[in-house]
């Protein structure tokens, strides 16, 4: 009850503290009616009056409690005055654990001064933020806050959860791209230039195909739909395609090439299918690409054809080689059997000598062109063989020099040779090196003008014999320069260059000179000439470092032996009987397989020296038969033949021969091996 006043001051105090009294409980009605509270605290003095919710305004708090959005009411600090159960249960704490604390206590670190901002700096009625709210277990969750000012100061935090928002979101997201990629993934598969099956994974049936695979087998996209691979005939039978299958889904990968599929038209198509297992989704698919081959396979074969005529060519290319220098071995057996006869006469007058000479010395050149039919590859893949002993390489000009003076004459060539004062001994195949100088003399030859200048030199520097050889002639282009040792290298031809050669004389001359353990320089100046220099390396003590090879001379190296000739080519069996006969050895002949076997029963010589192409019987089946024969135990056989290939060599051996020996032989060959055997009767 009011105290009435006593004077008419205290009534206007009375009456001001009344109206004050009645707009705050206005204030705290409207707060009550907007269901935002079902108690308000007020400060007033001289104590606290605490209005609650009574009667019909219950409705309102019943509502705000029942909301499934978190509620706040702050005030001015920042501390919560009141909370709904929603906002509890978001948090994970109790309504008691929130009253109380500020609101910024209960963000994420990262959070707290967008809160603390967001209440204590709203300037209209309402504002709105996104933050991550922090659970009493630790765990955050994304939350959206709107604020609203309310009477008294004091301020309404609206919290929902946006849990779900952004999963949905992030759902919408992951459909769209979803979507994109099914927009893609089908755009591809129509447009694609090869055939595209996809399977189920479990029953190995087709779900779908591309346009390209009905353009391909002229069938409808709804003919290949709910049928195994087989039935559109990529496999034989259903076996092959459950096994496919199965691999597919151990593996997950399978390939196979000129696979056959027939069109609708009846027309056969060569394919390529390359499969994969992979997941869509929650299932696995299988995914085969089929690829029409017709075209590359028809290229393949083409290919294939080319490459076997070009090996039967090839093939038929070896054995013409292997039979022509077979053919030519023969009368250059004889040939060089009878220069090595006349070579045994005492009283050779100088004009035979001179004569003697030229044709021994071009016998062997004819014979290494030859050895180099049988074995031009090894030209090109750098394996010669060399024969190497002590030579020197004065005399290997000299002979050089004396094998192209004929062109140098026919060109009017002026040729300057300077030897060494010295002789140079080198560890070489003295052949070989005379072919290094001979082409290197020709090169010169050919591109030196008529009646220019041409020299060759030999000296020592140091450890090495140095050759020269330098013309004037029309020199060698700067582009070509660093290629004119390349096997096949040419400059370009003229008329008056038709005699320039197969280009493969410099390649040859660098290539032996590597394998002396040498090298080759060249220096060139168009118009002025060009300057081939070759290093080999010296012999530091030739007296003793090899012995000088066995002469032919008529006297035997050791006792008399029983040797028995046997080739179809008589000249070749009578000039090696000579020579026999000559160094003291009881030589006989035969001229074919058959007489052959029957002479050595009954001569029962020491050696056979027996060729391999004989009528009849051949020399290995002659061998074999002499082998079988206990007469004739310890005979030395000797495969005297015109085929040196190293399969003939083996088959030679397997035939129970004990040396193969290539014609024309060299008879120093054939007397070292003549003196072994002397020494073990001995």
């Amino acid at each position: 009850m009011l105290t009435p006043p006593n004077t008419n001051g205290e009534l206007l105090e009375e009456i001001e503290r009344l109206r004050m009294r009645l707009e705050e409980a206005e204030a705290v009605v409207e707060a009550i009616r907007n269901g935002i509270v079902d108690a308000v605290v007020v400060n007033s003095s001289p104590g606290e009056r605490v209005y609650t919710l009574e009667g019909a305004e219950r409705p309102y708090r019943l509502l705000v409690e029942a909301m499934e959005q978190g509620v706040a009411v702050l005030n001015s600090e920042g501390v919560v005055l009141y909370c709904n159960p929603c906002l509890a249960e978001l948090l994970k704490r109790s309504v008691q654990n929130i009253t109380g604390c500020t609101i910024d206590s209960f963000a994420a670190e990262a959070d707290q001064a967008k809160i603390t901002g967001l209440w204590r700096n709203v300037e209209r009625k309402s504002a709105h933020e996104e933050i991550l709210l922090l659970r009493q277990d630790g765990t955050t969750f994304p939350a959206s806050l709107a604020v609203s000012v309310l009477p008294l100061q004091n301020l309404c935090l609206l919290i929902s959860d946006l849990t779900q928002q952004k999963h949905y979101d992030e759902l919408i997201v992951s459909k769209a791209a979803l979507l994109d990629s099914e927009i893609r993934y089908r755009r591809l598969l129509e447009t694609a230039k090869d055939g595209i099956l996809i399977l189920d994974t479990e029953s190995g049936r087709i779900t779908d195909a591309n346009p390209f695979m009905g353009e391909l087998l002229g069938y409808s996209h709804e003919h290949f739909l709910g049928k195994e691979l087989w039935e559109i005939g990529l496999f034989s039978d259903k076996a092959a395609n459950e096994a496919a299958v199965r691999t597919l889904q151990d593996k997950g990968y399978i390939r196979y090439e000129h696979m056959p599929l027939e069109t609708s038209h009846g027309l056969r198509v060569e394919v390529e299918v390359v499969a994969n297992a992979y997941r869509e989704d929650h299932h696995k698919v299988i995914q085969c690409n089929i690829r029409d081959i017709t075209e590359r396979s028809r290229l393949e074969k083409q290919t294939q054809d080319q490459a076997s005529a070009l090996a039967n060519q090839d093939h038929r290319k070896d054995e013409f080689l292997a039979m022509l220098s077979h053919e030519l071995r023969n009368p250059l057996a004889a040939i060089t059997n009878a220069v090595q006869l006349l070579s045994l006469q005492k009283h050779e007058e100088p004009l035979q000598l001179q004569a003697r000479t030229i044709i021994q010395r071009q016998m062997g050149q004819l014979i290494r062109l030859v050895d180099d039919l049988m074995e031009v590859s090894r030209i090109t893949s750098g394996r010669i063989h060399l024969q190497k002993e002590r030579t020197g390489l004065n005399s290997i000009v000299e002979r050089a020099v004396e094998t192209t003076r004929s062109l140098m004459d026919q060109h009017g060539h002026e040729l300057t040779v300077s030897l060494s004062p010295q002789p140079l001994w080198l560890h070489a195949d003295a052949s070989r090196l005379e072919q290094v100088v001979v082409n290197l003399l020709t090169n010169a030859a050919k591109f030196t003008t008529e009646g220019g200048r041409i020299s060759i030199a030999v000296q020592r520097e140091g450890d090495e014999a140095v050759l020269r050889v330098k013309d004037k002639g029309v020199g060698i282009a700067a582009e070509l320069l660093p290629h004119i040792f390349e096997l096949f290298t040419q400059a370009e031809r003229s008329l008056d260059r038709s005699q320039g050669g197969l280009g493969i004389g410099l390649s040859l001359v660098q290539r032996l000179a590597e394998m002396h353990e040498g090298r080759v320089e060249v220096s060139s100046v168009m118009g002025q000439g060009s300057e081939f220099v070759v290093y080999l390396p010296v012999m530091l003590n030739p007296a003793t470092q090899l012995q000088s090879p066995l002469e032919v001379t008529a006297e035997p190296i050791g006792p008399s032996l029983r040797v028995l000739v046997v080739d179809d080519n008589v000249d070749a069996a009578q000039t090696l009987g000579l020579l026999l006969k000559a160094t003291g050895h009881d030589a006989r002949m035969a001229f074919d397989g058959v007489n052959a076997v029957k002479v050595a029963l009954e001569f029962l010589p020491n050696i056979v020296l027996l060729d391999i192409g004989l009528p009849g019987l051949d020399g290995y089946e002659v061998a074999k038969r002499l082998r079988q024969d206990s007469s004739l135990d310890g005979v030395v056989l000797v495969a005297l033949t015109g085929y040196g290939q190293a399969t003939d060599k083996l088959r030679s051996q397997d035939a129970g021969f004990n040396h193969h020996l290539v014609k024309p032989t060299d008879f120093m060959k054939i007397k070292e091996i003549l003196a072994s055997v002397s020494q073990k009767t001995t």
